[in-house]
């Protein structure tokens, strides 16, 4: 006997097939579209030439309390401390060192300034707050020093070779300013520069120019003479 096949039921399958295909296809599309959009994702943004990434300059103050003679000055133990302190720290040209004497006794700070002058630096005139109160009978040397860096440096999170927006690079930049940030000794300088005193030395300017006259041209002089052998 031949089954016979009810025509809602078929019609109800094919409208079922027909649902499920164009479920899967829009699953694709969106799956495509999601594709297309992460390779997007990673373009540069930066449509100008100006440097994203610049140094950042971050000071530290370092603090050492010693306690100083009944009427100033530093005794040998103290002074050996002192020294061996500042060779810890490696003291280099940039750093700034202060000395916190609550009694402002002037042997003390003479004393100070003899050691850190034997690592080619001065005394600051006034010294940066730090945490934690001096104790008594005591004085505090203060150390500061400026470091710099470029924070996100380097910058190779672009994924994608599309640059539809004729951006640069995300690591444009960051060659330059951590060049810069590694090769200025007093990170300060980064941040306000040195300022000029007024004066003008004019042999020191016109040293260069003075050489480049007095040069004799290179033309000038006989051709060498040089075996072929």
């Amino acid at each position: 006997m031949t089954p016979k096949h009810h025509p809602v039921a078929a019609l109800s399958a094919r409208h079922t097939r027909r649902f499920g295909a164009l479920r899967l296809g829009t699953g694709a599309l969106a799956l495509g579209i999601g594709l297309m959009l992460a390779g997007c994702g990673g373009m540069p943004t930066n449509r100008t030439l100006d440097n994203v990434h610049q140094p950042v300059v971050e000071h530290t103050n370092y603090t050492f309390d010693l306690t100083p003679l009944p009427n100033g000055g530093l005794d040998p133990v103290q002074q050996h401390r002192l020294k061996d302190w500042f060779g810890a720290l490696g003291l280099k040209y940039g750093d700034h060192i202060a000395l916190d004497d609550p009694a402002e006794v002037g042997a003390t700070h003479a004393a100070v300034e003899a050691a850190a002058a034997q690592f080619g630096l001065i005394l600051d005139q006034v010294a940066p707050v730090t945490e934690g109160a001096i104790p008594a009978g005591s004085v505090r040397v203060v150390v500061s020093r400026a470091t710099a860096s470029v924070p996100g440096c380097p910058d190779w999170s672009g994924h994608s070779d599309a640059n539809y927006t004729n951006g640069t690079s995300r690591n444009y930049g960051c060659a330059v300013s951590s060049n810069l940030a590694a090769m200025v000794a007093n990170k300060e300088d980064l941040v306000h520069g040195q300022s000029g005193s007024g004066d003008t030395v004019v042999q020191t300017n016109t040293k260069a120019i003075e050489a480049y006259r007095t040069k004799g041209p290179t033309g000038a002089q006989a051709l060498k003479q040089q075996a072929t052998q």
